[in-house]
């Protein structure tokens, strides 16, 4: 494995410090999980400065430093966690075996600018372990989630097979469950009907509400803006309550005036309701898609005969699409996963997923709920991995990125 030249290696008295923090940071999971945070911060900054001055002052071989490294982290891994500890002790052995090396051989500043100083630097990376720690605060709960989904017993706890790696502790009868029960594929049908309706209205309405307010001979646009945006501001209880009053008589003129099916209207009510709640998330991620839109085109086409219509769909839509799709999957995701107004505004036969799992949790708790959120993170992951390449998407159509 190819090193820089030994200018390039920093001192000791710089990587130690920052290894002894690394293992500190560590151990201090590790000793709160084996009932002394203290004893595992200590543990973890000795051990790992300890390696890294073994790597670079005894070893001085990049492989053979990795292999003990590895052996080292499994060997504490099987005795701290037994079995699982292997996955673990594989993964840190290897980080800090690089770790080491990426600081002492002064490979951290090989993708930067030559010119930035220390302070610079560190507070480059530091950004990006802050970011990193911030992911794991978010993503972190949703892993035991996951896991205990494939749990084969009906508990919400882990069982010691699931906790030895053992296969007759993981089964997939939790899905099955789901793809199965008539409750939970009724509830599904009804969010997968309810979510696109909701969607297309919102992406309608939003679409057309975003390019009216980038007019600016438009008045009071500011004021416009606040009062569409407002049911992502107002505390969703009281917007379900308020829509729960409006939509009510809504519905009772429909059934008794115009004698449409109690079903039917009850749809109704709750495509409204949740299209109310989608529409501020395509006024903004469009408003801001506009932010970059050469209004020349628009005059261009205008003075070559097209009408405004056709402008729209052949010059302004087909840049601002990127906007309208993501602020469409914003809407998409708030419907699907929204069970406050739901509950005021649509009644039994409108029982959509999210729902479901609230009727479960409080009436007859079942790990399907949790098949059924694994399945919803799933999705929103997918929704969101699409938002974030066409946002990509329309920085490079509107020259903020290269191609």
């Amino acid at each position: 494995m190819a090193a820089l030249t030994p200018i390039s290696r920093k001192p000791l008295s710089f990587v130690l410090p920052i290894l002894a923090a690394a293992g500190a940071l560590v151990g201090l999971f590790f000793g709160t999980a084996n009932g002394s945070g203290l004893i595992g911060i200590v543990a973890g900054a000795v051990l790992v400065a300890g390696l890294g001055y073994a790597y670079v002052e005894v070893l001085k071989n990049e492989k053979t430093a990795l292999w003990i490294s590895l052996a080292v982290m499994v060997v504490l891994g099987i005795y701290l966690a037994g079995i699982p500890g292997i996955v673990l002790g594989l993964f840190f052995g290897w980080f800090f075996w690089w770790f080491t090396h990426w600081l002492f051989e002064g490979r951290y500043r090989a993708r930067l600018l030559p010119y930035l100083t220390p302070g610079q630097v560190l507070w480059h990376y530091s950004f990006r372990v802050i970011c990193g720690l911030i992911f794991f605060f978010l993503v972190s709960p949703l892993v035991p989630v996951i896991w205990l989904s494939f749990n084969a017993q009906d508990f919400f706890t882990f069982t010691p097979e699931m906790l030895r790696f053992d296969p007759a502790g993981y089964s997939l009868k939790h899905y099955q469950d789901f793809f199965t029960n008539g409750e939970w594929q009724r509830s599904f049908k009804n969010s997968l009907i309810i979510a696109p309706i909701a969607t297309v209205i919102s992406v309608s309405l939003g679409t057309l509400a975003a390019i009216g307010l980038s007019q600016s001979h438009v008045p009071f646009r500011r004021a416009i803006m606040a009062i569409l945006i407002s049911p992502m501001i107002v505390p969703l209880i009281i917007s379900a309550t308020g829509m729960f009053f409006f939509y009510s008589k809504i519905g009772n003129f429909m059934e008794g005036t115009m004698g449409l099916d109690k079903n039917l209207v009850g749809y109704f009510k709750v495509v409204l309701a949740h299209a109310v709640l989608g529409i501020p998330f395509v006024i903004i991620t469009v408003t801001a898609t506009l932010v970059g839109f050469d209004r020349s085109l628009t005059r261009a086409a205008a003075n070559m005969g097209a009408n405004p219509v056709t402008t729209f769909f052949k010059v302004q839509m087909p840049l601002i699409l990127p906007g309208v799709i993501s602020g469409g999957l914003f809407a998409f995701i708030t419907s699907f996963d929204e069970v406050v107004v739901v509950l005021f505004v649509g009644s039994a036969g409108q029982k959509t997923l999210p729902w479901q799992m609230f009727t479960g949790l409080r009436e007859q708790i079942s790990p399907t709920i949790l098949a059924v959120a694994t399945i919803l993170v799933v999705i929103s992951i997918a929704l969101l991995t699409t938002v974030e390449l066409l946002r990509r998407r329309s920085e490079r159509l509107r020259g903020m990125s290269p191609a």
